[in-house]
């Protein structure tokens, strides 16, 4: 639990992405209209949830005008609406709903981390970015002692994930995975299962291409995993 505390307020001090750094203040300053009263976050975000987790999310990086305005991931924008709501039904979370980081919300045997830990422009940071906040997420897979699922939401944190276990020499090659939803991968005796889902982003969300039913199944295959003592 203290190696995670130690862990967030690294990760919230870190300055590591000049292009990153200068964006999160062009968007605190310039925000949203339905935003104007807020004061953004603007800082990197860090993990949220149970530090005695079997299961960790591992998502792409803070919205804009999500996560980057509240301080908590995926709150306060349409794709933490739907996955919260996903979250609680399957009991891994208090409430379904995810609005601001003082709401009360608690997740239950679950931490949410990300490949990125600040908004990048155009949702899409560069590949240097991904390779200096690799070890925020190697560091929260150390300390989170109990783990036995991970999820990958979107295939940027699938990646970002298989590249962890391949500098650990973990696995041989990351080729050998197949990014696909609700797909299930085993690295390795003594890792977590990984399970692949579709980014619960709006683009999905509203296209179809991610139901919550889709959602669901993902959280329902980690639970049976949880179940299997």
């Amino acid at each position: 639990m203290k190696a995670l505390e130690i862990l967030n307020q690294e990760i919230i001090a870190c300055a590591k992405c000049p292009r990153l750094v200068e964006y999160l203040a062009e968007v605190a300053r310039v925000r949203r209209r339905a935003y104007r009263d807020w004061d953004y976050w603007a800082k990197p975000v860090p993990g949220f949830g149970d530090p005695r987790a079997r299961v960790l999310l591992v998502g792409l990086a803070p919205g804009a005008h999500g996560a980057n305005r509240t301080g908590r991931p995926f709150t306060g924008d349409r794709s933490g609406e739907f996955l919260y709501r996903v979250m609680y039904d399957t009991g891994f979370a208090s409430q379904p709903t995810s609005l601001s980081s003082d709401d009360g919300l608690k997740l239950f045997d679950c931490y949410i981390g990300a490949a990125v830990r600040c908004a990048p422009p155009g949702n899409k940071p560069l590949p240097q970015e991904i390779r200096n906040c690799r070890p925020y997420l190697e560091r929260e897979l150390d300390s989170l002692t109990n783990l036995r699922v991970v999820v990958a939401l979107g295939r940027l944190a699938f990646d970002a994930y298989l590249a962890i276990l391949a500098g650990q020499g973990k696995i041989a090659s990351r080729s050998a995975f197949t990014f696909a939803h609700n797909q299930e991968h085993h690295a390795g005796p003594g890792l977590p299962i990984l399970i692949s889902s579709y980014h619960p982003s709006q683009q999905n969300t509203s296209t179809g291409k991610l139901t919550e039913a889709m959602l669901r199944a993902v959280f329902l295959r980690a639970r049976r995993h949880l179940e299997r003592g």
